[in-house]
């Protein structure tokens, strides 16, 4: 018999694969809001331009988290990107699109401007990333101020799934953090780039769940006495 999904963007096959094999749907069954953060990648008014139905929707799920965790006493950051050198990009993406991504992540960029959209408070995190990956040592801060609030679980979110957001949460894993990915609350590309990222994810590293099962998590923890 099939076990319930994690995430319909996981196949049904590959859940009960997984299940059987390990004997648990998910990794983490609990999170402590208090040890937890929201990292919320490259959710800016250039990468969003891009995709703005997506992103819309993308911005709708991250505030329904973000605000819960807040609440709960939990972390929200905040992750844009500084693209320093656009000659070693230009060679894996192309000179036009390596030129827009380096003129929109220099200050006073497109790319460094989070979306109107996002509901944000003076106690959230700013970070800025150098790569794809928000949590490569010497590439980013975010780690380090992560460890200041002794955070130990992260909820990722934010664009490309398949590029940035996979590339964070699984150096986050490596650094020891108890990694989910919110499904619904990330966008990815086309050619089901999406769906292969998360399966993947599930597999082998981390969670997946859908923003509605990550609140619930949030607001059922008990504090022990």
């Amino acid at each position: 018999m099939s076990v319930v999904h994690p995430s319909p963007e996981i196949p049904q096959g590959l859940v009960d694969k997984i299940v059987a094999r390990r004997g648990r749907l998910h990794v983490h069954d609990r999170l402590d809001p208090s040890r937890t953060a929201l990292v919320v990648i490259d959710m800016d008014v250039g990468s969003c331009a891009r995709e703005p139905e997506s992103a819309e929707a993308a911005i709708e799920r991250i505030n329904a988290v973000s605000g819960p965790l807040r609440s709960a006493g939990g972390t929200v950051a905040f992750v844009t990107s500084e693209i320093a050198d656009p000659v070693d990009l230009a060679l894996r993406l192309g000179d036009h699109r390596a030129a827009m991504y380096h003129r929109e992540t220099q200050p006073g960029g497109a790319g460094t401007i989070l979306a109107p959209a996002l509901i944000t408070v003076n106690e959230d995190l700013r970070a800025r990333k150098a790569g794809a990956s928000a949590f490569f040592p010497g590439r980013c801060n975010l780690h380090e101020q992560l460890q200041v609030r002794r955070i130990t679980s992260l909820l990722i979110a934010g664009l490309v799934t398949n590029v940035c957001c996979e590339s964070s949460a699984r150096d986050a894993c490596e650094l020891g953090y108890e990694v989910t990915m919110v499904s619904d609350a990330m966008v990815g590309q086309s050619f089901g780039l999406h769906e292969a990222s998360l399966s993947t994810f599930f597999r082998v590293f981390g969670d997946v769940r859908p923003a509605s099962d990550v609140v619930r998590l949030i607001n059922g923890f008990e504090q022990p006495s």
